[in-house]
């Protein structure tokens, strides 16, 4: 069975929940590496109304000693491990563009964050080319309520 490629895709076939399953990052020099962990965790949501948020953790987070007074080694760990916005979004061809709101990096907030994507039986490619590097994510529909230990 051949698997259709297309460039472009509707922007209906992008709503729903999306689960992450891995994350690249590729170097100029062509090395690769898994910033958020080999099993990272993440949840990608393209709503009817057109609003998106995206969420992603490391595999393995740091856990503050006493929450009630984290220090700020322990925040910085919580921020550096993560990312997370939401905005809305617009698809032409094969992009989508992301138009943040809020972000987890107020760097972000107020810009676009262009992807490219690409889907294959369930499976969401995004691809997101930056200045020094570029990230890969491969994402899998969710179908139903997914159960309570998700992404563990």
């Amino acid at each position: 069975m051949a698997i259709e490629h297309r460039v472009a895709i509707e922007k209906e076939e992008l709503y729903g929940t999306w689960k992450l399953v891995s994350y690249t990052r590729q170097a100029g020099d062509g090395e690769t590496t898994t910033p958020y962990g080999k099993t990272p965790r993440g949840i990608l949501n393209y709503g009817r109304d057109g609003r998106m948020f995206a969420m992603i953790v490391k595999d393995e987070r740091p856990k503050i000693a006493n929450p009630s007074e984290p220090t700020d080694h322990e925040l910085a760990g919580l921020f550096d491990t993560m990312a997370a916005y939401g905005g809305t979004f617009t698809v032409a061809g094969d992009k989508v563009t992301h138009h943040v709101d809020i972000s987890w990096n107020a760097t972000w907030t107020g810009t676009d964050q262009v992807r490219t994507v690409r889907l294959e039986g369930g499976k969401l490619f995004i691809t997101s080319v930056q200045p020094d590097f570029v990230f890969a994510l491969l994402w899998e529909k969710v179908k139903g309520t997914a159960p309570r230990s998700w992404g563990r």
